[in-house]
């Protein structure tokens, strides 16, 4: 099967999306030949100038985020030849929509996100959950029209409250570009004998568990959560955890791991209760895929916590 390497490119009207896959587009070193899908999603102020690109590049649109479907980005490949594409998308639209419609063969190779430093926050006030939508999968986040000397933290806070892994980079006005270079420790000690996970972590610590599973291997931890009891289980384990909230009430899900104890039929479904547990890397059926399996050393029933759903902020 042919691979379509896929570009994204998210962020909210006039961020800076047009601009930037314009000045890409222009430079020989990425327009190279290459037959290319220019897949736009929203119209702003800027519109492309396909006189400064040295090759031709096929744009198409798409109004609604309803039409994105695997049939009609496939034929909108096969009508200009494309061997790759780029994506200008909508940011009142969820990118779920976008992944979901992706045919087989498509292959998302990077995806950045623009953001305007003088509305961001605005955004994130009103539309969080768009916002959220966006950092959650983006692997680089600009912030442009920055004043010159302005203070990052606000917007290096943003991104790290959903995302640990996106490189950030600050453009001011003017075209400076500054890399942000701000250490995030984490809030728990991992080199500790027991690392101790306090309640308002939680769902740091679960975030960063998913997204750095080597590192918590042979790891000691103390944490309270919520007994879970599997209807799967044949006694000897239980999941355990707790309700997270990323932006918004709506999403709320339950962030769980799989607890190895010999006599989880003894315990109350919903339970709270602090465990001191060894985790390790392995398969089991609850997850149907490799994950932390945590071998429980003690277990003591707790009150719950003061904010029983955990939030990163």
């Amino acid at each position: 099967m042919v691979q379509i390497p896929v570009y994204l490119f998210t962020g909210f009207l006039d961020a800076g999306k047009t601009r930037f896959i314009q000045e890409t587009l222009e430079d020989p070193a990425y327009n190279d030949g290459t037959p290319t899908l220019l897949l736009v999603c929203e119209e702003g102020e800027e519109e492309y100038d396909l006189s400064r690109m040295p090759h031709r590049i096929a744009i198409q649109s798409i109004e609604e985020a309803k039409d994105l479907t695997p049939k009609l980005l496939e034929r909108m490949v096969k009508s200009c030849r494309a061997q790759r594409v780029f994506i200008e998308y909508n940011g009142m639209w969820d990118t779920a929509a976008l992944f979901d419609a992706l045919p087989e063969g498509w292959v998302l190779v990077q995806e950045f996100c623009f953001m305007d430093s003088s509305t961001i926050m605005t955004y994130n006030a009103n539309m969080r959950n768009l916002v959220v939508n966006k950092l959650q999968t983006a692997e680089m986040v600009i912030f442009n029209r920055l004043p010159a000397g302005a203070d990052v933290m606000p917007f290096h806070k943003l991104v790290r409250g959903v995302s640990r892994r996106a490189d950030i980079v600050y453009e001011e006005v003017g075209g400076r570009v500054i890399p942000d270079e701000i250490e995030d420790p984490l809030p728990f000690d991992l080199e500790a004998p027991v690392v101790e996970i306090a309640d308002r972590d939680y769902a740091i610590w679960y975030r960063d568990l998913t997204e750095e599973l080597q590192n918590y291997e042979g790891k000691v931890i103390r944490l309270k959560g919520r007994v879970i009891l599997d209807e799967r289980s044949d006694g000897s384990f239980f999941v355990f955890g707790r309700q997270v909230m990323t932006c918004c009430v709506e999403d709320i899900q339950f962030a769980g791991v799989v607890c190895l104890y010999p006599d989880s039929f003894a315990l109350k479904n919903g339970q709270w209760a602090t465990v001191v547990a060894e985790i390790h890397l392995g398969t089991h059926e609850a997850y149907g895929r490799t994950g932390p399996i945590l071998r429980v050393r003690e277990l003591e029933p707790a009150l719950p916590p003061e904010e029983e759903v955990a939030t990163f902020y």
